[in-house]
């Protein structure tokens, strides 16, 4: 069905002063759209307008120093690309559960004025897809006074909360950019030892929630031999492709969207953009949907896998910042944590190496002064590095302490070992996390 179109610099002209902007995010960032609306920016057309956005890719400008007082960056999960300026002070970060993120939209918390998109061209219906990331965005596109949209051929017509009707957009740009890739890279020794360990917790008819890299890919890289494993998560990536492939991946195990894929944004190759295209196996859905507590935990066997920045001796894991520093988000990690934890034979994980690159120990006595705690000890089950894996649930704090110390590297136990009989007194040493 056909538009009309009008240019980028034509469409941002719509944004004024104070209004709230909500951006598509990941593979379908609308860079050109952004690009104009920074121009604008540029000549001081407009002042204080909010960005808002989930993660997005690529190089953006309007959290520089020179739009200071111009655009204000509201993220609701900060990637590599806005690393800097969030940690200088020029973009920010709203601490949110990833399944509310759309609610904050829905409920006007956060009033959007203009959701500038990236869509699939419309079919001869007139329907459009958000094709890799739906996200908050579908109920951006919902509740904003204004949708501008990029339409690009490039964009697969994905399913489920995908799709909407075109007579839901207000000016229409077209762009032919190629979508954003991510490359999976080559597994680490350290990446196929974590995976080995977590594998071998992963039953048959399992449902499962990972996220992007080398832990997720590792861990995937060993499910060959599995059978009727399902995916219920809030993204998927190119690891997966060879599990389908096999049909190890089929979902028919599955209580909920029985036989999908149900993810809600993408990120990785042209090869895994090809595949949900147009692709009825895949469903991409709305963060309500995907990352509901209430729906995860309706699957059997939800086997979510999440990582971590640093744990302690307790179990308190930080997942968004280093210190007072802030890294990344808390995204969904809580959501599917929580929603493994009800679900029947679920298995919530976190897995992350026992030291960093430098070889400090990512499990400390304490967290760093000023670090967020995204999943509490109360909210933790099985722990996982390269050295093992081990169940904290229903453990009492020496327990646990003595099951993480476990799996922690060699050189780090006896520092760590100490910590806990400073911290809990001599009777530490007779306690037996195994009775």
């Amino acid at each position: 069905m056909s538009y009309k179109a009008i240019s980028a610099e034509e469409a941002v002209k719509v944004i004024k002063t104070g209004d709230r902007v909500h951006l598509s995010s990941v593979a379908v960032t609308p860079h050109k759209l952004i690009k104009a609306m920074v121009e604008r920016g540029r000549n001081k057309e407009f002042y204080d307008v909010k960005i808002q956005h989930i993660h997005i890719e690529d190089k953006v400008d309007f959290a520089d120093p020179e739009f200071e007082g111009v655009f204000v960056s509201e993220q609701f999960f900060v990637g590599g690309n806005l690393r800097k300026q969030t940690q200088a002070g020029y973009a920010d970060y709203i601490p949110v559960f990833l399944s509310e993120t759309q609610k904050l939209i829905r409920e006007g918390v956060l009033k959007v004025n203009v959701a500038m998109i990236m869509c699939s061209v419309p079919d001869k219906h007139g329907f459009v897809s958000l094709g890799t990331s739906v996200d908050a965005t579908r109920a951006a596109v919902e509740c904003a006074d204004i949708v501008i949209a990029a339409v690009n051929p490039n964009v697969p017509r994905a399913w489920g909360d995908a799709i909407f009707h075109m007579s839901e957009i207000d000016y229409f740009v077209e762009d032919n950019s190629p979508l954003y890739t991510h490359d999976m890279g080559e597994l680490t020794d350290m990446d196929i030892a974590i995976g080995k360990n977590v594998a071998e917790l992963i039953e048959d008819g399992a449902c499962l929630q990972m996220g992007i890299g080398g832990i997720p890919n590792a861990v995937l890289a060993q499910l060959g031999n599995h059978k009727d494993l399902g995916v219920h998560t809030e993204m998927f990536a190119d690891g997966i492709l060879p599990l389908v492939e096999a049909g190890v991946v089929n979902g028919k195990r599955k209580q909920i969207d029985p036989g999908k894929m149900v993810a809600s944004f993408l990120m990785g190759s042209q090869k895994l953009y090809d595949f949900i295209d147009d692709n009825p196996m895949v469903a991409m859905m709305d963060v309500r949907h995907t990352n509901s507590v209430n729906v995860i935990r309706q699957n059997d066997k939800v086997t979510a896998i999440n990582s971590a920045l640093a744990i302690d001796i307790t179990g308190q894991v930080c997942a968004d910042s280093i210190g007072t520093t802030h890294y990344s988000g808390v995204g969904g990690q809580i959501d599917f944590i929580r929603g493994a934890g009800y679900s029947k034979g679920g298995l919530p994980i976190i897995a992350m190496p026992s030291v960093t690159a430098k070889g400090l120990s990512k499990i400390a006595p304490t967290l760093l002064q000023g670090s967020g705690v995204v999943t509490t000890r109360a909210n933790m089950h099985w722990f996982v590095t390269e050295h093992g894996a081990v169940n904290l649930y229903g453990k009492t704090m020496q327990e646990r302490a003595k099951l993480i110390i476990s799996v922690a590297h060699p050189d780090h136990q006896e520092m760590l070992d100490k910590a806990a009989f400073d911290r809990f007194g001599s009777h530490f040493r007779y306690v037996n996390p195994n009775i």
